[in-house]
């Protein structure tokens, strides 16, 4: 069950729903009550993305139309446009050869209330090289989906930020394939919501074989009536000895109305492994605050610098230095004042 399938087939059954425990939280059977019509193509030029100045070539893929695969190496800006009210899916995939190195930068941009779903495809060759810098930026009104399935190779390197500001479901799904041989995965994950939206991070890493790590960080924040939901799942099948797994989430709750769901998992079925996972949800640091006001700078502000510190760790380990520095503008720009209209009486 998917949007994509239910946007394909118009069958509202096909959506998932919080009786399927990876969507327990984030159920979009209840939420939709009927599909609205397909998604007409997107007219008239559209204004850069944020991070095109920084790539070698632009895809372009606009309310479920753009091309089917891309090319994987150098520098990619893959932009996923959504416009209007109506429902479209895509599937994209990239192949990275052997020994080659790719950094993808995906926006995910929308205005409107629409419903879409982007499954991405990527698999690395021995000893390949890919950073994904996911930067989701929809509207508040829009419910949206993005899966990607990771096919790492023995001595691959992967590495993976997402950030997300929600929308009135926004979910964003990762399932590696790891096969140990030295391949490697970072998965990070980055979220500030306000208002009434909603996002959640979901990963799942499959380790099948010897020697392989996986390096896993979280953080988020959510005000006012957001939600935020992570959920982490590390899996060390049978023969899989030495592997390496840490994972940790840490969030902070801004509001009192606000609300974080947090489950990291570990099924380890090996022996011989270093596997840990920490999870975290609480407040901003009173006494910090307290300090920061008695040097003279103003309560918002101070609570904004010291929010901005604590995600700071996230974009700090995002290696691209020109996809790091967009990143920690913007989370700069949305920790400094709120963009959707007042918070209405109950969650959308």
């Amino acid at each position: 069950m998917s949007l994509a399938r239910a946007i394909e087939t118009g069958d509202l059954a096909q959506l998932p729903s919080r009786r399927e425990e990876d969507w327990h939280w984030t159920d979009l059977r209840g939420l939709i009550r009927a599909l609205p019509a397909l998604s007409t193509p997107i007219e008239g030029e559209l204004a850069p993305g944020p991070f095109d100045a920084l790539a070698d070539r632009v895809v372009v893929i606009g309310n479920g139309r753009g091309p089917a695969e891309s090319a994987g190496d150098g520098v990619t800006a893959l932009r996923i446009v959504g416009r209007g009210e109506g429902a479209h899916a895509a599937d994209h995939a990239i192949a990275v050869a052997p020994g080659a190195s790719l950094v993808l930068l995906e926006s995910h941009e929308g205005e409107g209330g629409h419903l879409a779903e982007l499954d991405l495809a990527i698999r690395l060759g021995e000893g390949a090289r890919l950073e994904r810098v996911v930067l989701a930026d929809e509207d508040a009104a829009a419910v949206v989906v993005s899966r990607a399935e990771v096919t790492l190779s023995p001595g691959s390197q992967f590495a993976q930020t997402v950030i997300a500001s929600g929308a009135r479901r926004e979910r964003l799904e990762a399932r590696i394939a790891h096969p140990g041989g030295g391949a490697s995965a970072r998965l990070d994950g980055l979220y500030v919501l306000e208002g009434q939206r909603h996002a959640d991070i979901t990963t799942v890493v499959t380790h099948a074989g010897m020697d392989g790590a996986t390096e896993q960080l979280t953080k988020g924040v959510v005000r006012d009536q957001a939600r935020g939901v992570f959920q982490g799942r590390i899996v060390v099948q049978p023969g899989a000895d030495k592997t390496d797994a840490r994972m940790g989430h840490h969030a902070l709750i801004l509001s009192e109305r606000a609300e974080v769901d947090a489950k990291p998992e570990l099924e380890i079925f090996a022996d011989d492994v270093a596997c840990a996972h920490g999870n975290t949800v609480g407040a901003l640091d009173e006494n910090a605050l307290f300090y920061a006001e008695q040097r003279g700078i103003p309560e918002a502000e101070a609570r904004a610098l010291l929010t901005e510190a604590f995600l700071g760790e996230v974009v700090d380990r995002i290696e691209h230095e020109g996809a790091r520095e967009v990143v920690r503008a913007w989370v700069a720009e949305r920790l400094r004042g709120p963009r959707d209209e007042p918070v209405s009486g109950g969650r959308a």
